[in-house]
């Protein structure tokens, strides 16, 4: 691991680092914020899952997390959202491809060789940050944006138990039956649909509840809502699966980190609390 920037904030670190990811056969870049409370004992570990575009710098330089994140003494792990590099299959559309990797495993060439990002955030970057951070891996909450919300409500549902809590700005909640889903899918699993279903969070809560409250919160000004994101399907879901879940519809917000940073210690108090009791 290469240390790539470091700056002292709200008197914990944020660090940017480089690694060699066997997983994704590529350098990869991530960024860590470490609050002051590690300097006595491991601290748990709050996951943030970026959207389409982002890489780690986004919601570590618009999300304003460090304060409420040192206040309550919790590390936040933010990775990039694909593999990157010349060697990486990419598309000239920006929700495709590079900074796109919807955190799922590809199983259709040539993606298939590099995007492996749910293994990567679940695997390999936690070994990562086990050995070179004071971080309480028994302790683990995730949240994200977007197509980052996509991830962490996924990831959670597929591997029930491992996080304490999840919770989602704008999440695409029915990749499925959305554009942005669609087009990734059919790109990276293939045309059969019954694929798709493992990484369809309306799908994946038939199947599997929390017992934690998912949390989500939505702009109603946000201009992918209707197209790309439609969150009432993920309620219904719930609703129907007996899953709970707090949604809570925000007027004026649009999909940007300006509604992100307004309510990002909300969801960071909101993990706090799990990861804590």
């Amino acid at each position: 691991m290469e240390t790539v920037s470091e700056w002292t904030s709200f008197g914990g670190d944020l660090s940017v680092h480089d690694h060699e990811s066997e997983t994704l056969g590529c350098t990869m870049r991530f960024a860590v914020f470490d609050p002051p409370q590690t300097s006595d004992d491991p601290v748990p570990v709050l996951w943030y899952l970026s959207g389409l575009t982002c890489n780690w710098s986004n919601v570590m330089e618009k999300g304003g997390l460090q304060r409420k994140a040192a206040e309550l003494g919790v590390m936040i792990v933010a990775p990039d959202t694909s593999p990157r590099g010349k060697d990486v299959a990419d598309d000239d559309a920006y929700d495709l491809g590079q900074g796109a990797g919807f955190y799922l495993t590809a199983t259709e060439d040539p993606w298939a060789k590099h995007y492996k990002m749910d293994q990567y955030v679940m695997e390999e970057l936690p070994s990562v940050i086990r050995s070179n951070f004071a971080a309480d891996m028994r302790r683990q909450s995730i949240f994200g944006h977007s197509m980052g919300g996509h991830g962490a409500l996924t990831l959670a549902l597929r591997n029930p138990g491992h996080f304490r809590s999840v919770s989602a700005f704008s999440p695409i909640v029915a990749p499925s039956q959305v554009p942005w889903g669609e087009k990734a899918f059919t790109t990276y699993l293939g045309k059969d649909k019954a694929a798709w279903a493992d990484y369809d969070a309306c799908e994946l809560v038939k199947k599997t509840q929390l017992e934690t409250t998912i949390l989500i919160d939505q702009g109603e000004d946000d201009q992918f809502l209707d197209e790309q994101l439609k969150p009432r399907l993920f309620e219904e879901a719930c609703r129907e699966a007996g899953q709970s879940l707090a949604i809570r519809m925000r007027p004026g917000y649009d999909h940007s980190y300006y509604f992100i940073s307004t309510f990002m210690d909300d969801h960071i108090m909101h993990h706090a609390k799990a990861l804590y009791r």
